[in-house]
């Protein structure tokens, strides 16, 4: 699936909740799945596929934002990293300082 499949899919499963929830409250709901993935990363006896559908889960809830703000992530991504590091331009990124 590409960003736009993901969005185009969570839109078509939930949109009209989404819609009635807002931002605020799916905000919340993506923050309650960012704290799920890192319980699950620091836990070092969640299995893979547990794992992974933690990531599904987040990446689903972004989508959802996403959508709500009427943002693209696919044409958000191609324009922020489509051409390489955003601050060198190099891929990959040869900037002197990063982050921690």
């Amino acid at each position: 699936m590409t960003l736009h499949d993901v969005q185009a899919r969570i839109r078509a499963l939930f949109g009209a909740k989404d819609g009635a929830r807002g931002v605020e409250g799916t905000f919340m709901w993506f923050m309650e799945e960012v704290g799920e993935l890192s319980a699950a990363l620091r836990d070092r006896s969640t299995d893979a596929d547990n794992l992974a559908l933690e990531f599904a889960d987040v990446l689903a809830w972004l989508a959802t934002l996403a959508n709500i703000a009427g943002v693209d992530l696919d044409d958000a991504m191609r324009r922020k990293y489509g051409t390489g590091c955003p601050k060198c331009r190099a891929t990959p990124c040869v900037c002197a300082t990063a982050k921690p």
